[in-house]
């Protein structure tokens, strides 16, 4: 500064002072206001100016009016004027650095170009950037928070808020109107109670998975009861929020999810019940009914056959097929035995109609199930007992029973449902099993019959022996013969006819009545190779059976107590000797000719052989020595493996041939055979096998 006229005037302003200042100062002169000073900041904020020119002429944006009305009033009434609120330069200016905020202030200073006003502009850019960022992002925020009130207003779900603590708040509330108790806010054993016994472990154990160590997603869903006393599912899903690496809050919800639960449940269980279609017999079918609704729809599940209609008697049942949940106890074994049926199944079974039987835990009434089964159901824990009958064919073949067990509730409407529903669909399957086992029945009793008791025969003894591989091959065209002729002569027969069915056995019945014709004809007699091709010549022309394999045996008495044999071999396994000392061998003679049903002009073979006093001669069919995984040369060295070793036990020969028969393992077909052993007539037949194992 410096003083104007000697030091007695007004302070002169010397504006060179402002060059480093970090505020933009302009300095006009004059009325008319010309620009005659500007600091680096001006220029930094406001971009280069002309010097000398009019403020005017230089100030020319659209919202410069009110800086120039500024100037003008303090000009002249030399009062100070200030402008607080931000002002805005869009940066059009040449030079300018784009839009920026200030505040301003105008002064009335003297300089060394006269009178004139001082202009100072402070940047506010950075402040009013981060309040319109802020304005923006509380608006955005806004929006958000009125977006989610609204859909939580729309939405489905109880919606809840856990604090570390435990604390529950319900944001968007339901959790009475569902359950019917009042909201907790916390989860203790009320509101424990409310889920399902069967859920409440799992649903703690998957909580505490999530909240301990790193808190992660939480998802589970489980039963609870509803305001009506039904269980419903629910699914829970939580995530934790954390702030600061702290976990301060969890936000949940929970909805509604019974419908795509029984959606997708019935769509399992019917997936299920199509294995039933690949059952082989009916106990294997009614067992995947069984499997197929536990433990999705019950803990237990038990189905009862009923007698074939027309049997007389007291109503009774069988247990054919039995499935629990793990953790209840062991079932009772499947037996054949049959049970009375109780007045409540009797009564489900006449009027065709479920029922639903409820009860104190542990306690089924007396007269419902047998007694072993109610002292299951009471180890059991059972609440309730649910009786289903099994329609086929109009006729109740047999009932389903299901039960809640360890506490649980009875099951529901739609439970029940369900059940219904399944065992409905499972009833063409169920359908085509009982079909498929009363023909096998019938073709078995039919084959059965056929295979007659062996004769008596002086001098000798004979045993034969029949036995299905499983209940799904207990038909087919195995069978065996022996036959006592007039002169003595004993014929042995064992054969084997493609097929296990009706037709088969059906066509094995044929066969060996006309076997036994030809054999008998002792007006004729035949060598066993001239047998075979008679047969073969018949059965070829009848078309009774597509293929058969057979060894056909004739056994002559001669003196001092042996036996001659002849026998003849149509494709079948050889005969196996056993002599009374010495080891087992095959009969082969120089392999078996072509099987019946083949080539009918072909000549066939007779081979020969001395019995022994105590030898066996043994005729099997091929089920004995085809065994998965092994070849026939392998079958036939255990075969005879089986033989020695109850011949070193000192078995008769029925229970050799028994045991030739159980000691096969793993066999998938039905399997006969007989057996011929001459006995010493001087002495009892214990003490001649005796003396010649002991030999």
């Amino acid at each position: 500064m410096r003083r104007i006229g000697g030091g007695t005037g007004v302070p002169e302003l010397e504006p060179e002072v402002f060059d480093r200042a970090i505020v933009a100062v302009a300095l006009t002169a004059g009325a008319d206001h010309r620009l005659v000073y500007v600091n680096e900041a001006f220029r930094a904020l406001f971009g280069p100016r002309e010097l000398g020119a009019r403020a005017a002429d230089v100030f020319t944006e659209p919202n410069a009016a009110r800086f120039l009305k500024m100037l003008d009033q303090v000009y002249l009434d030399r009062a100070a004027r200030q402008v607080t609120e931000s002002r805005t330069t869009e940066g059009t200016a040449p030079g300018a650095p784009g839009r920026r905020h200030f505040v301003y202030s105008c002064s009335p200073v003297v300089s060394r170009f006269g009178p004139g006003v001082l202009a100072v502009a402070v940047d506010t850019t950075p402040q009013v950037d981060a309040v319109e960022a802020a304005q923006l992002l509380s608006g955005q925020r806004q929006k958000a928070l009125q977006r989610y009130e609204a859909l939580m207003s729309a939405v489905t779900q109880i919606v809840w808020l856990m604090k570390p603590n435990g604390d529950i708040i319900e944001l968007v509330g339901g959790f009475e109107e569902f359950t019917g108790i009042p909201w907790r806010p916390v989860i203790d054993q009320e509101w424990l109670s409310a889920v399902h016994p069967h859920d409440r472990h799992r649903l703690v154990q998957t909580w505490t998975e999530a909240y301990e160590g790193t808190p992660s997603l939480f998802v589970c869903t489980f039963r609870m009861r509803t305001a009506s006393g039904e269980y419903r599912h629910v699914q829970s899903r939580a995530v934790p929020i954390e702030r600061g690496g702290e976990l301060v809050e969890w936000i949940g919800a929970t909805a509604d999810v019974e419908d795509q639960w029984r959606n997708r449940l019935r769509e399992r269980l019917l997936a299920r019940v199509t294995t039933v279609t690949g059952a082989d017999d009916v106990p294997d079918a009614f067992a995947a009914v069984a499997a197929a609704v536990v433990p999705d729809l019950t803990d237990v599940c038990a189905v009862f056959m009923l007698p074939a209609p027309g049997v007389g008697g007291p109503l009774t049942a069988v247990r054919v097929a039995s499935t629990a949940r793990s953790g209840l106890p062991a079932l009772p074994p499947l037996s054949n035995e049959p049970y009375l049926v109780g007045s409540v199944a009797q009564q489900v079974i006449e009027s065709r109609r479920p029922r639903l039987l409820t009860f104190p835990t542990g306690d089924p009434p007396d007269s419902v199930l047998s007694e072993m089964s109610r002292r299951w159901l009471r180890a059991a824990r059972a609440t309730s007992l649910t009786f289903v009958p099994i329609v086929i064919e109009s006729s109740v073949v047999a009932f389903a029973c299901a039960a809640s067990c360890a506490d649980g509730p009875p099951p529901g409407q739609a439970d029940l449902a369900l059940l219904r529903e399944i065992l409905h669909e499972a009833r063409e399957p169920l359908r085509q099993a009982v079909e498929l086992q009363r023909t096998r029945h019938t073709a078995l009793t039919l084959q059965r019959a056929l295979l007659t008791p062996t004769p008596r025969v002086p001098g000798a003894e004979l045993a034969a022996h029949y036995q299905p591989a499983s209940k799904t091959a207990e038909i087919g065209g195995d069978w065996y013969d022996a036959l006592l002729l007039p002169d003595g002569t004993v014929t042995l027969t064992i054969g084997d006819i493609a097929g296990h069915d009706l037709d088969a056995a059906t066509s094995m019945s044929q066969l060996r009545s006309m076997l036994r014709v030809i054999a008998y004809d002792q007006d004729h007699p035949n060598s066993p190779a001239e047998s075979l091709s008679q047969l073969d010549r018949v059965v070829d022309g009848l078309k009774i059976a597509p293929l058969v394999t057979v060894v056909h045996a004739n056994l002559v008495p001669r003196p001092g107590g042996r036996w001659h044999v002849a026998w003849s071999n149509a494709g079948h396994p050889p005969p196996l000797l056993l002599p009374a000392s010495g080891e087992p061998r095959y009969l082969l003679g120089e392999g078996p000719d072509l099987p019946l049903c083949v080539a009918p002009s072909m000549p066939r073979a007779t081979w020969h052989h001395e019995l022994e006093n105590g030898d066996t001669l043994l005729l099997y069919t091929d089920g004995l020595i085809e065994v998965p995984g092994t070849d026939l040369g392998e079958g036939m060295t255990t075969l005879a493996r089986i033989a020695r070793a109850a011949r070193a036990e000192g078995l008769t020969l029925a229970q050799i041939c028994a045991q030739m028969l159980s000691g096969v393992g793993n066999r998938r077909d039905d399997a006969a055979v007989i057996g011929f052993r001459p006995i010493n007539q001087g002495g009892t037949r214990g003490a001649a096998w005796g003396g010649r194992l002991l030999a």
